[in-house]
């Protein structure tokens, strides 16, 4: 007689939210430098240039800022469209890894914008190519590539040549795009310019074990929101005699690595103030480890969606904003439900650290609370 399956252990959303502010080093900060963390968080989602900074001001003990822009400066991280066609900062290791694997969620993109539409049923070999000459000629701003691509395609609108090229070729935003406290427009190249060095890609099961080392637990739609590749379930049923398999409370299959950490549900967990498109609230499909089930999503989101998070009790509890107004920097906090002392006290901390590690220069103010306070 056949044995029967082993029983799946069913994690709450609590639970899985300890996993994954464990392995985001959001449990507590960890004495570790710029690139393991990077690398340990598969790369940080980076359109605002100044927000990993912020990541992992909230995740390292001790971080200096001059370290992560030094890793830009001397190559060893790049700031590169990479999951979800987002531009991410990664080690130069992962991005020659790890672009060429996204590079269908690229193509999905060019082929389904409305601005590339120009494009369809043209042979876009040669204005790759000549994008590609160009840029590897010396780093050009988005509207010089344009020009330059419009000289040569006088009857395709530019946007669409533009289009093409960007979601065409893995390039690299170069310095001081990315650096601490230094603005400048978007320069781009390609990585194999920047780098000296030739994409080559990881193993997509390798891909999900990064993911899941920095996740989980996790299921194959989790994974693919992640990525933003499809079709990862087969890649999950080859790894599966090397996983260990849970179920949430909906009843969702979740993997994981059998030796990561997966603290009690009841282990405290600090307020943090996370940057836009934080990765620990965008990796997953469902979010309710992150979101509190309870109460559903929290407010919309403003249209342009760029606000940044804080967490209390390991949930995403409000939006932050930072102002500077004569030489005083002033932290807002807009909470989705009432506060107790004790947390506001908290906030209040971490906030004040945070506004003398964002603004150096300015004398730290006050931390308000808005909406119903």
């Amino acid at each position: 007689m056949a044995k029967a399956a082993k029983a799946q252990q069913t994690l709450t959303a609590r639970a899985l939210n300890r996993a994954l502010l464990a392995r985001q080093m959001l449990l507590e900060r960890v004495d570790a430098t710029p690139s393991a963390a990077l690398e340990r968080l598969a790369g940080m989602q980076a359109q605002i240039p100044a927000d990993p900074y912020f990541g992992l001001w909230s995740r390292l003990s001790g971080f200096d800022p001059t370290s992560l822009a030094t890793l830009i400066e001397t190559r060893k991280a790049v700031r590169i469209g990479s999951m979800r066609g987002t531009i991410h900062l990664m080690t130069a290791a992962d991005a020659l890894a790890m672009r060429p694997l996204v590079q269908p969620v690229f193509d999905r993109v060019l082929f389904s914008n409305a601005e590339s539409r120009p494009l369809k049923g043209r042979d876009l070999t040669g204005i790759i190519a000549a994008a590609r000459a160009a840029l590897e000629a010396k780093p050009l701003t988005w509207v010089e590539l344009r020009r330059h691509l419009a000289g040569h395609w006088p009857d395709v609108p530019d946007v669409a040549l533009l289009r093409a090229a960007q979601f065409s070729l893995p390039l690299v935003q170069v310095p001081p795009r990315g650096l601490w406290r230094k603005a400048g427009a978007a320069r781009v190249t390609t990585i194999e310019t920047w780098l000296k060095k030739r994409p080559q890609a990881m193993t997509l099961p390798k891909l999900v074990l990064r993911y899941l080392a920095g996740y989980g637990p996790a299921s194959v739609l989790d994974a693919q929101a992640w990525s933003g590749l499809t079709k990862l379930a087969p890649v999950f049923e080859a790894l599966r005699p090397k996983l260990a398999v849970f179920r949430d409370a909906a009843g969702r299959e979740l993997f994981d690595l059998p030796d990561a950490p997966r603290p009690d549900e009841a282990t405290p967990a600090p307020v943090r103030f996370l940057p836009v498109y934080d990765n620990a609230t965008l990796g997953f499909a469902n979010r309710d480890r992150i979101l509190r089930p309870d109460i559903g999503a929290p407010r919309p989101l403003p249209l342009n969606g760029q606000v940044r998070a804080f967490l209390v009790d390991g949930f995403v509890a409000g939006f932050w904003k930072m102002a500077v107004e004569k030489d005083v920097a002033t932290l807002t906090l807009e909470p989705f439900w009432p506060l107790t002392k004790k947390e506001i006290a908290a906030l209040t901390a971490e906030g004040s650290a945070l506004m003398k590690f964002a603004e150096p220069e300015a004398k730290p103010g006050d931390v308000r609370l808005g909406l119903a306070y």
